[in-house]
C-alpha cells in the first residue's frame, strides 16, 4: 500500500500509552466531549513496576471519574508507610498528615490495575489500539500533527490530531523521535525485584502500608503487600552494591533476602511468582516537557527514583494537568504551558528530588528514627510522603533542602 493509500483517521487528541497517565488524561478529555484515540505498544495485561500509589493520586482518579471502576476490584488499601532500620521503626499514617487530602490509596499489581483503567476508558467509547507502535510523528506549524503507527499485523495507519499527549512511559516515544532526552543528574542506581507468594494473612494491618527497610547508607528494600497475599519485594542501591552477589537473578534475590534481616524473617523459603528482574540506571530527564502541539506526561517526561513511590503520582498529576490545559486551549482560552504545566510539574519533582537526595545522604533516615521528632514536623513530612508536593503552605514544599538541613541540626 502506498503512502497515499494508508488509512487515515482524525481525532482531537492522540494519546501514546495506556498507563495511568494516559487513561487519566483520556477520561478527563472525554468527559468534556472531546474525541480521544489511544495507541499502546503492548498488549494488556502486562507487567510494570511502580505498585505503591500515593493519596495524591486519588484526586486525579477522582477528576477522571475512575474511582468507582477501581473500587470494584479488591486491590490492597494503603493507609501509610513504615520505615525500618534494625530494631528502629518509623510509622507515617496518612490520616495524620499536614495537608488536607486523601488519607489512603492502593497497593496494586500494575498488570491488573492498568488493565482496569484501560478497560474503563474503552467502555466510554474511547478508541484504544493495543500492539500499535508509533513509527513517526510530523507536527505542523499550527500544532496539528500526523502520526504514523503500525499494528502487530504490520498494517500501517495515520492519525491526524490537534494535540498529542505522550504518556508512553519508559518507551519515551517523543523524546526519542524529537531528540528530547537529557542526562539525569541523579546517580545511577539499580533495582532487583520480584513478587513473592508469602501466604501471609491478607487482613494483617501490616499489609496496609508499604514497608521500607534501610539496610545501609547505600541499600534499601521495599515490601509492598497485595490483597491476594503475595508481596512485591525489591532491593535498590548503587549498581556495585546491588550486584554484589553472584549467581543468576533468583540466586541473587535469595542472597539479598538472607542478607537483610527484615526480609529474611518474612520471606525465607517462600516461592517467587516470577524470576526476579533487574533494572539499571533508571533515572531520566528531558530537555522540555511540552512543545507546539504536544506534551510529555508521566515517565515519558522523566523518572527520579522509586524510594517514595512518586512515579504514579507524577504520572496522574501530569496527565490530568495536561488534559485540563488542552481543554482550556480548545475552549478558546490562553493556556500558560510554561507556568501552569512545566514549572508546576517541575516544582513537584523538585520536592520529591530533595527528599530522595536527603534519603540517600542519610538526612531523612536520621530524622525518621530520631526520638526528638516534632509532631508538626512529622505531619508536614507525612504530607510529602502522601504526594502533596504542591501544597505551598508546607515549608517542606517551598524550601525542602533548607528545612531538612535545619531539622537535622536541631535533632542531632
Amino acid at each position: 500500500m502506498s503512502e497515499n493509500q494508508i488509512k487515515t483517521e482524525s481525532t482531537d487528541v492522540l494519546i501514546i500509552g495506556a498507563g495511568p497517565s494516559g487513561t487519566v488524561a483520556a477520561a478527563i478529555l472525554q468527559k468534556k466531549g472531546y474525541k480521544v484515540h489511544i495507541v499502546e505498544k503492548q498488549r494488556f495485561p502486562r507487567f510494570v513496576i511502580g505498585e505503591s500509589l500515593l493519596p495524591r493520586c486519588m484526586e486525579n482518579f477522582d477528576k477522571a471519574g475512575l474511582i468507582d471502576a477501581i473500587e470494584k476490584h479488591p486491590f490492597q488499601k494503603k493507609f501509610g508507610a513504615k520505615f525500618v532500620h534494625n530494631e528502629k521503626t518509623c510509622d507515617f499514617d496518612f490520616s495524620q498528615q499536614y495537608t488536607k487530602g486523601w488519607s489512603w490509596t492502593w497497593q496494586v499489581q500494575r498488570s491488573c490495575f492498568d488493565k482496569v483503567l484501560a478497560d474503563e476508558v474503552e467502555s466510554r467509547d474511547i478508541q484504544l489500539d493495543y500492539e500499535t507502535e508509533v513509527t513517526g510523528v510530523t507536527i505542523h506549524e499550527d500544532g496539528t500533527s500526523v502520526t504514523k503507527v503500525r499494528n502487530s499485523k504490520g498494517e500501517e495507519q495515520q492519525i491526524e490530531a490537534k494535540y498529542i499527549i505522550d504518556a508512553s512511559g519508559f518507551g519515551r516515544v517523543l523524546p526519542r523521535l524529537f531528540d528530547l532526552d537529557a542526562p539525569s543528574d541523579m546517580p545511577a542506581r539499580a533495582s532487583l525485584f520480584t513478587h513473592i507468594d508469602s501466604k501471609s494473612n491478607s487482613s494483617d494491618p501490616e499489609r496496609q502500608r508499604i514497608i521500607i527497610v534501610v539496610h545501609d547508607i547505600d541499600v534499601w528494600a521495599w515490601v509492598i503487600p497485595f490483597s491476594d497475599g503475595s508481596t512485591s519485594v525489591g532491593v535498590v542501591g548503587s549498581a556495585d552494591s546491588v550486584n554484589k552477589f553472584e549467581g543468576n537473578l533468583e540466586e541473587q534475590m535469595r542472597s539479598w533476602i538472607g542478607e537483610i534481616d527484615a526480609l529474611n524473617k518474612r520471606f525465607t523459603g517462600d516461592e517467587f511468582k516470577f524470576e526476579p528482574r533487574k533494572i539499571m540506571g533508571y533515572s531520566s530527564e528531558v530537555k522540555q516537557l511540552y512543545g507546539k502541539g504536544y506534551v510529555l506526561t508521566g515517565n515519558a517526561s522523566g523518572f527520579i527514583d522509586p524510594v517514595f513511590s512518586s512515579g504514579v503520582t507524577l504520572a496522574t498529576e501530569s496527565g490530568a494537568r495536561a488534559a485540563e490545559l488542552i481543554i482550556k486551549e480548545f475552549e478558546g482560552e490562553e493556556a500558560n504551558w510554561e507556568e501552569d504545566y512545566s514549572n508546576y510539574i517541575k516544582g513537584g519533582v523538585k520536592v520529591f528530588k530533595a527528599f530522595i537526595e536527603a534519603w540517600y545522604d542519610g538526612t531523612l533516615p536520621t530524622i525518621f528514627f530520631s526520638p526528638n521528632a516534632n509532631d508538626k514536623i512529622r505531619k508536614q513530612i507525612c504530607s510529602v510522603l502522601a504526594g502533596y508536593v504542591w501544597d505551598k503552605s508546607n515549608p517542606f514544599v517551598t524550601k525542602p533542602q533548607r528545612v531538612l538541613s535545619n531539622i537535622l541540626k536541631i535533632i542531632s
